[in-house]
């Protein structure tokens, strides 16, 4: 019983669409009809600069924290990993849009993970950081961050859990980036730049 509360309360959490809100709340348009149309911070990001990108970031991390931390602590390691997964299934298809498309989960997918096994995010967040510093893909960021966290999970010997549970993100991951992996074949990936696409777009031409 008070499993399935903190799975649904996990999963209620996730499907939070903060990017959303936040843009509509203050500029009064949909991200999803903007960018790559993702309600992410990534996509936030690149539209509206960091102003707007990182608060999502940090509340999108968050809302896989919680769940999964809360759970861990009232349930065990296994309530903790299927309440992170339900919240990133939350961000993925979020309940307050109607199911529809959310986010591509590795920032939610960072947040659980801290709050199961913080050794294990952490060193995937290097993992993640470098990519990004080296490449500039932040797709290539976040499925090589991905496919790190089996392996750190089971150097740092982790509880089968939370190997499980590392094992399905990496796969939940790379589904949610086929496109970006197309692009990447095609050489038509945009590199992510800290400018924000409409200051971009006003720029003189060279």
């Amino acid at each position: 019983m008070l499993t399935g509360i903190l799975v649904l309360a996990g999963y209620l959490a996730g499907s939070m669409p903060f990017g959303y809100w936040l843009v509509r709340a203050t500029k009064g348009v949909d991200i999803r009809a903007q960018g790559s149309g993702n309600i992410g911070a990534s996509n936030v990001w690149r539209t509206y600069g960091a102003r707007y990108g990182a608060p999502v970031a940090l509340l999108d991390v968050a809302k896989g924290f919680g769940p999964a931390l809360a759970a861990s602590l009232l349930a065990g390691p296994l309530a903790g990993v299927i309440a992170g997964g339900a919240a990133m299934a939350g961000h993925w298809r979020p309940v307050f849009l109607r199911f529809a498309k959310g986010g591509k989960m590795v920032a939610t997918c960072g947040g659980a993970f801290f709050g199961v096994a913080p050794l294990v995010a952490a060193a995937a967040g290097v993992v993640w950081l470098g990519t990004f510093l080296l490449l500039r893909y932040a797709s290539v960021a976040s499925m090589t961050g991905a496919v790190s966290l089996p392996i750190l999970a089971l150097v740092l010997d982790r509880p089968w859990p939370v190997v499980a549970f590392a094992a399905l993100a990496a796969v939940a991951v790379f589904l949610l980036h086929r496109g970006n992996i197309r692009r990447l074949r095609e050489g038509t990936e945009r590199r992510f730049s800290f400018r924000t696409a409409r200051r971009r777009s006003e720029a003189p031409a060279r």
